[in-house]
């Protein structure tokens, strides 16, 4: 996928399961959506968005992203979630769903530029150890 679709794609399923969260009523027939949209945002996305910006395109295969995106998407949320409960703001819907939206736009918006070029990952420079005798 062309890095300008890809990041179009994240941040489209951020506002819409943001829309799902805050102007669908929790009634049976529609909490659904909210449900699922809310459960793979947070349970796959911002794990997605990370490995994206750490690991190269075709390094990992689809399995091995799959399992590492649920791994840190739930690592995410509850690193943030700890965060939440020990600041003054505390653990609440509308903290949860924007320190999560914000940890997911920045994350994808720096796998973008790694995606097009512009922000490449650093190299370290390695020489061969000197031996002193």
């Amino acid at each position: 996928m062309k890095p300008v679709k890809w990041f179009g794609a994240v941040v489209l399923y951020t506002v819409l399961t943001l829309l799902c969260v805050y102007l669908i009523p929790n009634e049976p027939p529609l909490n659904w959506f909210t449900s699922f949209f809310g459960f793979t945002f947070v349970a796959v996305v911002p794990g997605y968005c990370l490995i994206s910006l750490l690991f190269s395109e075709g390094k990992l295969d689809l399995v091995e992203k799959a399992v590492l995106s649920v791994a840190l998407s739930f690592s995410i949320a509850g690193i943030s979630g700890l965060f939440l409960g020990l600041s003054p703001i505390g653990i609440t819907v509308p903290s949860i769903t924007v320190s999560l939206s914000g940890i997911v736009v920045v994350s994808a918006f720096f796998a973008f530029l790694r995606k097009i070029g512009l922000l490449q990952k650093p190299r370290v420079k390695s020489s061969p150890p000197r031996i002193s005798v």
